[in-house]
């Protein structure tokens, strides 16, 4: 049966759940950019990114059964499979993979050396947010570049939402001392906000 383009998450879980694998199909085209940007940003590797996203919709396949969306929404629940299964896979390298910056660099459009001024900024963004300590690193991707409530950011670390704002306020801090390290140093010229700037 095919999928409606209204269908909410739960309706297209509970088809899931029942066999049917447009509704998967349809639920992985809908987070898998989500999940993929998530594992990205958290591993600084495109490779690393697209073998977590797998195995976080494999997860999923094997787990619909006992999903429970009053618990959680589906994108929540995906971004805590996803946060597991890349600290696993980061731990289980016991390295970080450096960041893969050639693909991900927009195309030049208007003023070249604005695009690369911006090109730069994003560059070095990436590695910065790379660079911290997984737990500021995850609540900086899910609030301030995925766009999630406190509350949601919350539910997928398993902590209070205290914890969220401060883990946001010092990675925040983390990230704009090695940005203001990196312009001392002459690599850029202005200094991007975390929360302003596309990574």
């Amino acid at each position: 049966m095919p999928t409606g383009p209204a269908e909410t998450d739960v309706e297209l879980v509970r088809r899931a759940a029942a066999g049917d694998r447009d509704a998967f199909a349809a639920i992985y085209e809908r987070h898998r950019t989500v999940v993929y940007r998530f594992a990205r940003l958290m591993s600084g590797s495109d490779a690393t990114a697209d073998d977590v996203t797998q195995e976080v919709f494999v997860t999923l396949i094997h787990t619909l059964p006992s999903y429970e969306p009053r618990r959680a929404g589906l994108l929540t629940y995906l971004y805590g499979v996803a946060r597991n299964v890349t600290r696993n896979r980061l731990r289980k390298d016991r390295r970080f993979v450096a960041l893969d910056t050639a693909a991900s660099s927009s195309a030049l459009t208007g003023d070249p050396h604005a695009a690369a001024s911006r090109a730069q900024e994003r560059t070095l963004l990436r590695s910065a947010i790379l660079s911290l300590p997984s737990r500021y690193r995850e609540a900086i991707i899910l609030s301030d570049v995925q766009g999630l409530a406190y509350a949601e950011t919350a539910r997928v670390l398993q902590v209070p939402v205290g914890t969220v704002r401060s883990r946001l306020s010092r990675g925040r801090q983390m990230i704009a001392k090695r940005l203001e390290s990196a312009d001392s140093r002459g690599s850029m010229s202005t200094v991007p906000r975390v929360e302003r700037c596309a990574v």
